[in-house]
Protein backbone atom coordinates (compact mmCIF):
# COMPACT_ATOMS: atom_id res chain seq x y z
CA UNK A 1 0.00 0.00 0.00
CA UNK A 2 1.42 3.13 -1.25
CA UNK A 3 0.43 6.21 1.04
CA UNK A 4 1.67 9.74 0.21
CA UNK A 5 1.97 12.53 2.70
CA UNK A 6 0.88 14.90 3.22
CA UNK A 7 -2.49 14.73 1.88
CA UNK A 8 -4.08 18.01 0.44
CA UNK A 9 -7.63 19.44 2.09
CA UNK A 10 -10.51 17.11 0.44
CA UNK A 11 -14.42 17.27 0.48
CA UNK A 12 -16.09 14.16 1.56
CA UNK A 13 -20.11 13.12 0.55
CA UNK A 14 -21.41 10.72 3.35
CA UNK A 15 -25.01 9.36 3.79
CA UNK A 16 -26.20 8.07 7.03
CA UNK A 17 -23.87 10.92 8.71
CA UNK A 18 -26.14 11.27 11.52
CA UNK A 19 -25.07 8.61 13.75
CA UNK A 20 -22.53 5.41 13.90
CA UNK A 21 -20.02 4.88 11.09
CA UNK A 22 -21.57 7.75 9.49
CA UNK A 23 -20.79 10.26 12.17
CA UNK A 24 -17.32 8.75 12.72
CA UNK A 25 -16.14 9.17 8.79
CA UNK A 26 -17.24 12.57 8.97
CA UNK A 27 -15.93 13.46 12.35
CA UNK A 28 -12.54 12.11 11.70
CA UNK A 29 -12.54 14.34 7.87
CA UNK A 30 -13.49 17.20 9.77
CA UNK A 31 -10.29 17.00 12.29
CA UNK A 32 -7.87 16.23 9.65
CA UNK A 33 -9.59 19.71 8.06
CA UNK A 34 -11.35 18.24 5.09
CA UNK A 35 -15.04 19.25 4.03
CA UNK A 36 -17.51 17.23 4.42
CA UNK A 37 -21.47 17.35 3.25
CA UNK A 38 -22.80 14.99 6.13
CA UNK A 39 -26.12 13.93 4.33
CA UNK A 40 -28.72 11.97 6.90
CA UNK A 41 -32.36 11.30 7.17
CA UNK A 42 -32.13 12.73 10.45
CA UNK A 43 -29.25 15.27 11.13
CA UNK A 44 -28.73 18.88 12.31
CA UNK A 45 -25.94 21.02 12.34
CA UNK A 46 -26.56 20.86 16.43
CA UNK A 47 -25.06 17.05 15.99
CA UNK A 48 -21.54 18.41 14.98
CA UNK A 49 -19.53 20.96 16.72
CA UNK A 50 -19.87 24.35 15.47
CA UNK A 51 -16.15 24.85 15.41
CA UNK A 52 -16.17 22.97 11.97
CA UNK A 53 -17.61 26.37 10.61
CA UNK A 54 -18.12 26.72 6.76
CA UNK A 55 -16.52 23.15 6.17
CA UNK A 56 -19.27 21.57 7.11
CA UNK A 57 -22.38 21.00 5.33
CA UNK A 58 -25.47 19.21 6.67
CA UNK A 59 -28.11 18.04 4.30
CA UNK A 60 -30.91 16.17 5.59
CA UNK A 61 -31.78 13.14 2.90
CA UNK A 62 -33.85 10.15 2.66
CA UNK A 63 -31.64 8.07 0.14
CA UNK A 64 -34.74 6.15 -0.97
CA UNK A 65 -35.90 9.40 -2.92
CA UNK A 66 -33.67 9.51 -6.46
CA UNK A 67 -34.98 12.74 -7.18
CA UNK A 68 -33.28 14.09 -3.35
CA UNK A 69 -30.26 12.26 -4.31
CA UNK A 70 -29.53 13.84 -7.41
CA UNK A 71 -30.88 17.38 -5.68
CA UNK A 72 -28.66 16.79 -2.76
CA UNK A 73 -25.50 15.76 -5.09
CA UNK A 74 -25.48 19.09 -6.96
CA UNK A 75 -26.25 21.21 -3.97
CA UNK A 76 -23.02 19.75 -2.28
CA UNK A 77 -21.03 20.16 -5.44
CA UNK A 78 -22.38 24.02 -5.79
CA UNK A 79 -21.16 24.67 -2.25
CA UNK A 80 -17.74 23.25 -2.32
CA UNK A 81 -17.04 22.91 -5.89
CA UNK A 82 -16.22 19.72 -5.94
CA UNK A 83 -16.44 16.22 -4.39
CA UNK A 84 -13.21 14.11 -3.57
CA UNK A 85 -14.66 11.27 -1.60
CA UNK A 86 -18.19 9.70 -1.69
CA UNK A 87 -19.09 7.31 1.30
CA UNK A 88 -22.58 5.49 0.68
CA UNK A 89 -22.78 4.60 4.77
CA UNK A 90 -26.63 4.86 4.89
CA UNK A 91 -28.28 1.42 5.94
CA UNK A 92 -30.68 -0.40 7.43
CA UNK A 93 -31.19 -3.55 8.96
CA UNK A 94 -34.44 -6.07 8.97
CA UNK A 95 -34.13 -9.21 10.89
CA UNK A 96 -36.33 -12.37 9.65
CA UNK A 97 -36.79 -15.74 8.12
CA UNK A 98 -36.80 -15.28 4.37
CA UNK A 99 -40.56 -16.92 4.76
CA UNK A 100 -41.63 -14.37 7.06
CA UNK A 101 -40.90 -11.56 5.22
CA UNK A 102 -43.58 -9.09 3.53
CA UNK A 103 -43.24 -8.03 0.17
CA UNK A 104 -42.97 -4.26 1.72
CA UNK A 105 -40.24 -5.14 4.56
CA UNK A 106 -37.86 -7.05 1.82
CA UNK A 107 -38.38 -4.00 -0.77
CA UNK A 108 -37.72 -1.48 2.35
CA UNK A 109 -34.40 -3.15 2.94
CA UNK A 110 -33.46 -3.05 -0.77
CA UNK A 111 -34.32 0.63 -0.89
CA UNK A 112 -32.62 1.95 1.64
CA UNK A 113 -29.30 -0.43 1.27
CA UNK A 114 -28.79 -1.00 -2.38
CA UNK A 115 -30.71 1.12 -4.25
CA UNK A 116 -30.39 4.34 -2.36
CA UNK A 117 -26.89 3.34 -2.72
CA UNK A 118 -27.40 3.18 -6.47
CA UNK A 119 -29.19 6.45 -6.64
CA UNK A 120 -26.39 8.15 -4.82
CA UNK A 121 -23.14 6.54 -7.40
CA UNK A 122 -25.32 7.81 -10.64
CA UNK A 123 -25.94 11.11 -8.91
CA UNK A 124 -22.30 11.79 -8.26
CA UNK A 125 -20.52 9.93 -11.39
CA UNK A 126 -20.84 13.10 -13.53
CA UNK A 127 -19.27 15.34 -11.73
CA UNK A 128 -16.55 12.90 -10.73
CA UNK A 129 -15.86 12.24 -14.43
CA UNK A 130 -15.55 15.53 -15.07
CA UNK A 131 -13.03 16.40 -13.03
CA UNK A 132 -11.38 13.00 -13.89
CA UNK A 133 -10.60 12.13 -10.47
CA UNK A 134 -12.36 10.55 -7.32
CA UNK A 135 -13.12 7.65 -4.46
CA UNK A 136 -16.82 6.04 -3.94
CA UNK A 137 -16.84 3.99 -0.59
CA UNK A 138 -19.35 1.55 -0.55
CA UNK A 139 -19.97 0.30 3.18
CA UNK A 140 -20.87 -3.64 2.72
CA UNK A 141 -20.88 -5.58 5.75
CA UNK A 142 -19.42 -9.07 7.27
CA UNK A 143 -23.35 -10.21 5.92
CA UNK A 144 -22.27 -9.83 2.07
CA UNK A 145 -19.42 -12.84 3.20
CA UNK A 146 -22.86 -14.82 3.53
CA UNK A 147 -26.25 -15.25 4.39
CA UNK A 148 -27.02 -16.56 7.95
CA UNK A 149 -30.51 -17.24 9.47
CA UNK A 150 -32.80 -14.12 10.03
CA UNK A 151 -30.60 -12.04 8.53
CA UNK A 152 -31.01 -13.77 4.70
CA UNK A 153 -32.39 -10.20 3.85
CA UNK A 154 -29.65 -7.86 4.82
CA UNK A 155 -27.46 -10.22 3.05
CA UNK A 156 -29.71 -9.47 -0.16
CA UNK A 157 -28.85 -6.39 -0.02
CA UNK A 158 -25.64 -6.03 0.43
CA UNK A 159 -24.63 -8.91 -1.85
CA UNK A 160 -27.05 -6.41 -4.83
CA UNK A 161 -24.66 -3.53 -3.51
CA UNK A 162 -21.40 -5.60 -4.02
CA UNK A 163 -22.22 -7.12 -7.33
CA UNK A 164 -23.07 -3.71 -8.20
CA UNK A 165 -20.29 -2.06 -7.01
CA UNK A 166 -17.58 -4.53 -9.27
CA UNK A 167 -19.37 -3.60 -12.00
CA UNK A 168 -19.28 -0.16 -11.38
CA UNK A 169 -15.96 -0.27 -10.38
CA UNK A 170 -14.13 -0.95 -13.86
CA UNK A 171 -16.41 1.37 -15.34
CA UNK A 172 -15.76 4.53 -14.13
CA UNK A 173 -11.71 3.03 -13.50
CA UNK A 174 -11.45 4.62 -16.97
CA UNK A 175 -11.99 7.96 -15.89
CA UNK A 176 -9.95 7.95 -12.87
CA UNK A 177 -12.79 7.28 -10.43
CA UNK A 178 -11.81 4.68 -8.13
CA UNK A 179 -14.27 2.34 -5.87
CA UNK A 180 -13.93 0.65 -2.92
CA UNK A 181 -15.93 -2.11 -0.94
CA UNK A 182 -15.40 -1.92 2.51
CA UNK A 183 -16.89 -5.01 4.80
CA UNK A 184 -16.84 -3.71 8.17
CA UNK A 185 -16.83 -6.34 11.11
CA UNK A 186 -18.83 -5.64 14.82
CA UNK A 187 -18.68 -2.12 16.46
CA UNK A 188 -20.82 0.26 18.84
CA UNK A 189 -23.38 1.53 16.38
CA UNK A 190 -27.50 1.21 16.45
CA UNK A 191 -27.43 -0.53 13.46
CA UNK A 192 -29.01 -3.95 16.22
CA UNK A 193 -30.57 -1.85 18.29
CA UNK A 194 -32.76 -0.06 15.56
CA UNK A 195 -33.22 -2.95 13.02
CA UNK A 196 -37.06 -4.12 12.33
CA UNK A 197 -38.53 -7.59 13.15
CA UNK A 198 -40.48 -9.83 10.97
CA UNK A 199 -43.37 -10.99 12.79
CA UNK A 200 -42.00 -14.32 13.51
CA UNK A 201 -44.10 -17.99 12.17
CA UNK A 202 -44.24 -21.18 14.08
CA UNK A 203 -42.24 -23.70 12.13
CA UNK A 204 -39.27 -21.82 12.87
CA UNK A 205 -39.83 -21.63 16.54
CA UNK A 206 -36.90 -23.91 17.29
CA UNK A 207 -34.23 -22.30 14.87
CA UNK A 208 -35.50 -19.27 16.12
CA UNK A 209 -34.68 -19.83 19.52
CA UNK A 210 -31.45 -21.17 18.64
CA UNK A 211 -30.52 -18.53 16.81
CA UNK A 212 -31.61 -15.83 19.74
CA UNK A 213 -29.56 -18.73 21.85
CA UNK A 214 -26.18 -17.45 19.98
CA UNK A 215 -27.10 -14.02 19.65
CA UNK A 216 -27.74 -13.65 23.46
CA UNK A 217 -23.97 -14.82 24.22
CA UNK A 218 -23.11 -11.06 23.03
CA UNK A 219 -20.38 -9.64 21.15
CA UNK A 220 -17.65 -7.63 21.97
CA UNK A 221 -17.27 -4.70 19.49
CA UNK A 222 -15.11 -1.93 18.72
CA UNK A 223 -15.22 1.54 18.53
CA UNK A 224 -16.22 3.01 15.28
CA UNK A 225 -13.34 6.05 15.38
CA UNK A 226 -10.96 2.85 14.47
CA UNK A 227 -12.74 2.27 11.32
CA UNK A 228 -12.78 5.87 10.29
CA UNK A 229 -9.25 5.74 10.97
CA UNK A 230 -9.12 2.75 8.18
CA UNK A 231 -11.07 4.69 6.00
CA UNK A 232 -8.77 7.76 6.34
CA UNK A 233 -5.54 5.72 5.71
CA UNK A 234 -7.73 3.97 2.42
CA UNK A 235 -8.67 7.13 0.76
CA UNK A 236 -5.31 8.27 1.63
CA UNK A 237 -3.58 5.63 -0.44
CA UNK A 238 -2.66 5.59 -4.00
CA UNK A 239 -3.47 2.39 -5.16
CA UNK A 240 -6.79 1.44 -2.81
CA UNK A 241 -8.16 -2.09 -2.92
CA UNK A 242 -11.26 -3.47 -4.32
CA UNK A 243 -12.27 -4.51 -1.17
CA UNK A 244 -10.97 -3.80 2.33
CA UNK A 245 -12.15 -6.42 5.50
CA UNK A 246 -12.05 -4.25 8.78
CA UNK A 247 -11.34 -6.01 12.15
CA UNK A 248 -9.54 -9.37 12.55
CA UNK A 249 -13.32 -11.44 13.15
CA UNK A 250 -14.23 -10.45 9.54
CA UNK A 251 -10.61 -10.91 8.23
CA UNK A 252 -11.09 -14.22 9.39
CA UNK A 253 -14.16 -15.41 8.72
CA UNK A 254 -13.71 -13.91 5.29
CA UNK A 255 -10.67 -16.44 4.31
CA UNK A 256 -12.80 -19.60 6.35
CA UNK A 257 -15.49 -18.75 3.64
CA UNK A 258 -13.26 -18.44 0.75
CA UNK A 259 -11.46 -21.85 1.30
CA UNK A 260 -14.81 -23.68 2.45
CA UNK A 261 -16.19 -22.52 -1.01
CA UNK A 262 -13.36 -23.72 -2.78
CA UNK A 263 -13.20 -27.01 -1.22
CA UNK A 264 -17.12 -27.68 -1.90
CA UNK A 265 -15.81 -26.65 -5.66
CA UNK A 266 -13.06 -29.07 -5.99
CA UNK A 267 -15.25 -31.72 -4.72
CA UNK A 268 -18.06 -31.01 -7.67
CA UNK A 269 -15.12 -30.85 -10.31
CA UNK A 270 -16.17 -33.94 -12.16
CA UNK A 271 -19.60 -32.91 -12.58
CA UNK A 272 -18.86 -29.05 -13.16
CA UNK A 273 -16.61 -30.11 -16.14
CA UNK A 274 -18.91 -32.32 -17.71
CA UNK A 275 -21.31 -29.54 -17.96
CA UNK A 276 -20.07 -28.30 -20.66
CA UNK A 277 -19.15 -29.24 -23.91
CA UNK A 278 -18.97 -26.39 -26.69
CA UNK A 279 -21.01 -27.19 -30.00
CA UNK A 280 -22.22 -25.57 -33.05
CA UNK A 281 -25.32 -22.59 -32.21
CA UNK A 282 -28.50 -25.18 -32.65
CA UNK A 283 -29.47 -25.03 -36.75
CA UNK A 284 -25.86 -24.30 -37.76
CA UNK A 285 -23.59 -26.82 -39.25
CA UNK A 286 -19.49 -26.90 -38.19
Amino acid sequence: MRTPSPTPSRTWFITGAGRGLGRAFALAALERGDRVVAAARTVTSQDFDDRYGDRLLVLPLDVTDRDAVFAAVDTAVAHFGKLDIVVNNAGIMSSGMIEEFTEAEARAQMEVNFFGAMWVCQAVLPHLRAQGSGHIVQISSIAALGGFPTTGMYSASKFALEGMSEALALEAASFGVKLTIVQPGGYWTDLYTGMTSTSPSEPYASLRAEMEKMWAEGSIDSEPRLAAEAVLKLVDSEDPPLRLLLGSMVYDLAFDVSRRRMDTWAGWEQVSRAAEHAVPAPGTTA
